[in-house]
């Protein structure tokens, strides 16, 4: 009975050894995992943009100066032709844009490595166009007049040599802006068009069209000069072979006289 006791003391004594031991070797565990798994590295957030939205706000029915705009009929836009900011892959420094033909995208450019990427439709065959320029000009609601060239091809146009007023169906739709090389018109337009199920198509003389909500947020991006690359793809390749001298198919008869012009 005398030893009962002592024996118990002798236990206590032991577990509590050991239960410190124990604990001792979870703090060291502890605190080696600590000091050896890194922190995962902060993710960047993408470039916030208040014009963004979901697609249906984006292409909803709007006035603009005056003009009634209809919704673009986005369930039956491909998704990949909306409006949106992505990584750049054009390599170019911010504020300049580039049209790529091969997949009918234009990209303007923007800081920290991403563009804003929009839908377009080119022109024809036989009125394609690559090379570069530069967006010298720019008119909202541009009044479109046919160049004799177009009345001659297509003589229902006659009714317009003195221009058509601007609205929703013409062909220059909400916004145009004017490129050009070395001081001249190339007759190249980025302009916004009625017929938005012809993007991601070759539809039109020469020029870039698109939606007429796009081309109104394009417009409000540029206030001056802006560099323009048109290139039949993006590869090495494609950035050399964009250099040309030719002008583009004529759209319209030249730079209105009310436009602004760009510095």
């Amino acid at each position: 009975m005398s030893d009962i006791p002592l024996f118990s003391e002798r236990l206590s004594r032991r577990a509590f050894l050991g239960a410190s031991a124990l604990g001792a070797a979870s703090v060291a565990l502890s605190a080696c995992t600590t000091m050896d798994v890194a922190p995962p590295p902060p993710v960047a957030a993408p470039p916030s943009d208040p014009a963004f939205g979901d697609t249906a706000s984006m292409y909803a029915a709007r006035t603009d100066e005056g003009y009634q705009l209809p919704a673009i009929p986005v369930t039956k836009l491909d998704p990949k032709f909306v409006r949106q900011i992505v990584d750049d892959p054009t390599g170019e420094k911010p504020g300049t844009i580039v049209v790529d033909v091969s997949e009918h995208f234009l990209y303007l450019v923007r800081d920290g490595g991403k563009a804003i990427r929009y839908g377009v439709s080119l022109g024809k065959a036989g009125f394609g166009w690559t090379g570069s320029a530069v967006v010298q000009a720019r008119k909202k609601w541009p009044v479109w007049t046919p160049p004799p060239e177009m009345i001659q091809r297509r003589p229902e146009l006659a009714k317009y040599k003195d221009g058509m007023p601007p609205g929703p169906q013409s062909p220059l739709g909400a916004r145009a802006l004017y490129l050009f090389r070395d001081g001249k018109d190339t007759m190249y337009r980025l302009h916004g068009t009625p017929e938005w199920d012809s993007i991601g198509k070759n539809a039109s003389s020469g020029c870039v069209r698109f939606m007429n909500q796009d081309i109104i947020d394009l417009y409000s991006r540029v206030n001056g000069v802006a560099p323009v690359f048109v290139r039949p793809n993006l590869s090495a390749a494609g950035k050399i072979s964009a250099v040309s001298n030719r002008t583009a198919e004529p759209i319209d008869a030249g730079v209105p006289r009310d436009a602004e012009m760009l510095k």
